[in-house]
């Protein structure tokens, strides 16, 4: 018996520190996920708790957390079982904010101005419906057949999808959501934000006010060796930077999201590995940064808030659409931002029309190739905050496509071939995309 309790003593005392060492240190994230998620999920798209903890943060880990939400503080709350609880709060026009001790929830703080766009136009231009539009060179059996197979049938919950929406030609020709979804439904991309962001750069090349050639302005490189990355090496993600993006642990980008005040710091303060432009590496806090180069542009945070929307969100009729900010008002353009599935969609049209808006120009076509060409070591995979098909990826689909591309499997496609924009939005990325791409394009009869 005595050897048994030395036994079991032992074993619980490895638990014991494994908890300690392994998991302990991961509740934090835990419960700033969660309560991040939550309070978006609820204070911006209005879903409830128990759709949330059941869609949104079905996640290994994630689950652990117990969340409550106070609708009239507009806050939720959320802790690990009674450990490490984390608070994020919704401001108006902000979004959700994950916050710390030392946030003042008290001081004021400016919101972007928005404008919102009317016209007697049917969607994609205007706010009224789309127009019933048929082509003689669509299979809309095929069509149909290959966006419901999109969705799990009733009881599964593999594919996970929860909106499609297709444009051929300017038309929208197919459209579907999940149960508990619709077409107002506004849905996190993720890193499809990433694209967002990356568009400011075009815009304010367009306008004359940027060279994305020259050196980023960072003053804490001036005198190191990272004083010779460019705007350029940052858009591609080959700065040679230090970053490690594994949302599976305590990284770099977990700690960004989920702990820093100032996210456009987290970049900043990593050392050079390599030369610029030799080693590609997937970095959120590389986003982040840019983000904040952004804001160094304009004289006021005022200017930096509204440009966000009056130069791009505001100006295609995205309407719908959000970018929320960190703690010092920092917009998260790695991963903060939301829409609807039209909106998204809005979004990956302007991209397939070369940066033309019904009419109005907001980029230079050379722009679109830009983001396009595949970065330097990146094997025909990544452009300039857009993922690309030039290496065949997927095998299925044409190689000039490029997407916007988001964690759980969003995805924003634009075929320049076949005039074409296909936006998933889900939960899942196992999600098979090449055969989803592959059936859509192929009820395309031309």
């Amino acid at each position: 018996m005595k050897k048994f309790l030395k036994v079991f003593a032992a074993l619980l005392l490895i638990l014991l520190v494994y908890l300690r060492i392994e998991i302990y240190p991961q509740l934090d994230l835990i419960s700033g996920f969660s309560a991040k998620s939550v309070a978006s999920g609820h204070f911006i798209d209005g879903r409830s708790l128990l759709t949330i903890e059941q869609g949104d943060n079905d996640i290994d880990k994630i689950d652990w957390a117990t969340n409550k939400i106070d609708d009239d503080q507009y806050s939720v709350t959320s802790a690990v079982y009674g450990l490490k609880k984390r608070k994020a709060i919704y401001r108006q026009g902000l979004g959700a904010t994950l916050i710390n001790d030392d946030f003042d929830v008290t001081k004021p703080y400016e919101v972007p101005k928005r404008t919102k766009l009317n016209t007697n136009h049917p969607f994609p231009y205007g706010n009224l419906e789309p127009k019933d539009t048929v082509f003689d060179d669509i299979d809309y059996a095929k069509l149909n057949a290959a966006v419901s197979n999109a969705f799990d049938k009733k009881g599964e919950k593999k594919k996970r999808t929860r909106s499609v929406v297709v444009l051929y030609k300017g038309k929208l020709i197919a459209e579907k959501y999940s149960d508990g979804f619709n077409k107002n439904s506004k849905i996190l991309g993720w890193s499809m934000t990433k694209s967002l962001t990356a568009t400011y750069f075009g815009i304010l090349q367009k306008q004359g006010k940027l060279d994305i050639m020259k050196p980023a302005p960072i003053d804490e490189w001036k005198n190191d060796k990272r004083s010779k990355i460019t705007i350029n090496d940052l858009l591609h993600m080959n700065s040679g930077l230090e970053w490690e993006e594994d949302y599976n642990k305590i990284s770099d980008v977990t700690k960004m999201l989920f702990q820093a005040e100032d996210m456009t710091k987290s970049q900043v303060e990593k050392p050079a590995k390599f030369e610029p432009n030799t080693h590609w590496n997937y970095s959120s806090g590389t986003t982040n940064l840019l983000s904040g180069i952004l804001r160094k542009q304009f004289k006021t945070h005022q200017e930096y808030l509204d440009f966000w929307y009056s130069s791009l969100i505001d100006k295609i009729g995205m309407s719908s659409a959000l970018v929320e900010t960190d703690m010092v008002g920092n917009f998260v353009g790695s991963s903060y931002g939301w829409a609807t599935t039209r909106d998204w969609a809005k979004f990956g049209l302007l991209y397939l029309h070369k940066g033309n808006w019904n009419g109005e120009q907001l980029f230079d076509e050379s722009w679109a190739k830009y983001v396009a060409t595949p970065t330097n070591t990146s094997n025909g995979r990544y452009g300039a905050q857009f993922w690309l098909n030039a290496g065949g990826y997927f095998p299925d689909v044409p190689k000039d496509m490029f997407y916007c591309s988001g964690y759980q499997g969003q995805m924003v496609a634009i075929f320049p071939s076949q005039d074409l924009v296909i936006v998933r939005l889900g939960l899942s990325e196992e999600f098979d995309f090449n055969g989803f791409l592959r059936d859509v394009i192929a009820s395309l009869e031309n």
